[in-house]
């Protein structure tokens, strides 16, 4: 309940940062003012605060209070396919979708609507019933339902910068023994994608991440 107020004062202090009612330089309201504004408590007011501070949207000194900081440029930040040439770059490229997939599928557990659940639920069988042709795009667009699905953009810009490429990429450099065209190879990537799925579906974070971790981490592996 605390972290769903301070939420609500976090919000209301970022609205006045960002139009420049409160421009840099300038002293938030002191936290009696909070206080008697939002209605809350000090300790509210004080977790509302400490989360500025930690988006590195003001700054506290002792004794003289928290004053707003100049908010930092956007910036463009994208993960391009083609800057990934070498092995060693699909490799890294592996390591990150690691800890980036992983994170989208646990808040996907949480955060999923039944709509969101529907897409996963498509986006499976069609993955299921894919042929050889149309495997990377399907496959892809399991992963981009996956990364809808928990309400988080960033998640969905990122998958998207990379595209169907992030799929193809890894498979290209596998032996025949990991092929798609492998029956027993097949079968055991989608029995790793139907398990991600269970879990987001049953609302169980910790499942999907450690469902998404093993999935691909096995990539990694057979990959050398």
């Amino acid at each position: 309940m605390t972290t769903t107020l301070s939420q609500r004062v976090v919000s209301g202090l970022k609205d006045r940062i960002l139009t420049g009612e409160l421009p840099p330089g300038s002293q938030l309201p002191s936290e009696n003012q909070l206080i008697e504004k939002y209605d809350v408590s000090r300790t509210v007011v004080r977790e509302a605060v400490t989360r500025l501070r930690a988006e590195g949207l003001v700054e506290t000194f002792q004794g003289r209070g928290s004053f707003v900081l100049a908010v930092p440029e956007p910036s463009s930040f994208t993960v391009e396919s083609s800057a990934i040439r070498s092995h060693h770059d699909v490799l890294a490229m592996i390591d990150f979708r690691i800890g980036v997939e992983s994170e989208a599928v646990a808040l996907a557990a949480r955060n999923h609507t039944d709509a969101d659940a529907e897409a996963i639920a498509s986006a499976l069988g069609a993955l299921t019933s894919a042929g050889h042709e149309g495997a990377v795009e399907a496959d892809f667009d399991f992963h981009g339902a996956l990364a809808r699905a928990s309400g988080n953009h960033f998640y969905i810009d990122l998958l998207e910068s990379l595209g169907p490429m992030m799929i193809m990429l890894p498979r290209i450099r596998l032996g025949d023994d990991y092929s798609m065209t492998d029956a027993v190879h097949v079968e055991r990537v989608q029995r790793e994608h139907e398990n991600i799925a269970a879990a987001v579906l049953a609302g169980d974070a910790e499942a999907a991440r450690a469902a998404m971790r093993v999935h691909l981490s096995n990539t990694r592996r057979r990959l050398g």
